[in-house]
């Protein structure tokens, strides 16, 4: 029974929340337009989420999220700008979420060396876009593996904890983001592909299901076969539950720390793809405090911020929860801060379970 309750508490929790923000709000929340603009208002956190719930199990943790969605917002608006595409500038983004999550692995794996190099391939991605010289944006990342090379050889370590690397990038990247525009949202005239991501059609499946939302989805669905039925997720499982079992069982600890860490990159980069198509600029000041709220989404799925739990598909249910109650708020026409309050009561209400479960497994 006790089984049970974990295992499906947080879908009971998020169906008790919604039905009780039904009775309360009656039509204007329980509509079918308001079901499609909550699962648009959860693609941005439910996709950092998917990344973040790798770390998490893993052992780790990203304070640098929110920031990680502004910088990649940011560059993939220049790069538009810049006249390189859609599809180019996504791969942009994408490129720079991948630098700063391997960077976020190089400070906790202790290669400082392999940290400068990442540091030097961004800027050289970013000088690229800048400029307008793809060949220069696109050897960011070429550059970073080339030091990384060298530094793999030379075998200096100086390891930081997964909380002090990423709080460090926390501030780190957000002064990224705002440097790249001179501290002021980035325009583009055209945004291709990436304008209709978070666009619902006029009529069919697109109309209930936007493309971002089904981007979202298929990174949970990824996400959730790649954690629950590959190397990889068996691999993170095992770091976070015990890390020197895991070594002794020849399981490559920084490796495993370098593909959480980039997959969470790439994950925050297609959510500030997302939030990019959602506001129609690059705002650099955009996604603050998303942090906190992906790191509660993926504890309330039932991650355990110890490590060696969690599910993609408890992250997915963990987001959605929290955007009821912003929504069903809104709706009951309470005040922002009210809303403030109850995502802090949700976080607290998160750690708390996630302390409950760790005690009672013990």
């Amino acid at each position: 029974m006790r089984d049970l309750v974990r295992r499906f508490g947080p879908l009971l929790g998020l169906i008790v929340v919604w039905c009780a923000f039904a009775a309360a709000a009656g039509a204007p929340f329980t509509s079918l337009a308001n079901q499609r603009m909550m699962l648009l208002q959860t693609a941005v956190v439910g996709t950092a989420a998917v990344g973040a719930t790798f770390v998490i199990v893993a052992g780790g943790i990203d304070l640098a999220v929110g920031s990680a969605i502004a910088a990649t917002g940011v560059l993939a608006a220049l790069a538009l700008d810049a006249e390189y595409g859609p599809t180019l500038s996504a791969l942009v983004a994408l490129c720079l979420g991948a630098l700063l999550g391997t960077l976020a692995a190089a400070l906790v794996n202790g290669l400082l060396l392999s940290a400068l190099g990442i540091v030097l391939g961004a800027g050289c991605t970013w000088y690229g876009v800048n400029s307008g010289v793809l060949w220069i944006a696109l050897a960011g990342p070429l550059l970073a593996l080339a030091i990384a090379a060298l530094d793999r050889r030379l075998a200096l370590r100086v390891p930081l904890s997964p909380f002090i690397a990423t709080l460090a990038l926390w501030g780190a990247v957000r002064g990224l983001a705002k440097g790249m525009h001179d501290n002021q949202p980035a325009y583009a005239e055209r945004f291709g592909w990436i304008d209709g991501l978070m666009q619902p059609a006029p009529s069919g499946f697109g109309h209930w299901f936007p493309p971002g939302v089904l981007v979202w989805l298929g990174c949970a669905a990824l996400g959730a076969f790649a954690l629950r039925r590959t190397v990889l997720g068996r691999h993170v499982v095992a770091v976070g539950s015990n890390e020197e079992t895991a070594r002794l069982c020849g399981v490559d600890l920084a490796r495993t720390r370098w593909a959480v860490y980039a997959l969470a990159g790439v994950c925050a980069a297609l959510a500030g793809l997302l939030q990019l198509s959602y506001v129609h600029m690059g705002d650099p000041t955009t996604a603050g405090g998303y942090e906190l709220r992906v790191i509660a989404a993926v504890v309330i799925g039932g991650a355990s911020l110890a490590g060696g739990q969690g599910s993609v598909g408890g992250a997915v249910i963990g987001a959605l929860l929290m955007t009821v109650v912003d929504n069903g708020c809104t709706k009951l026409g309470l005040d922002n801060w009210v809303q403030e309050l109850a995502t802090g009561a949700i976080i607290a209400i998160a750690v708390a379970l996630d302390r409950w479960r760790g005690r009672d497994a013990r």
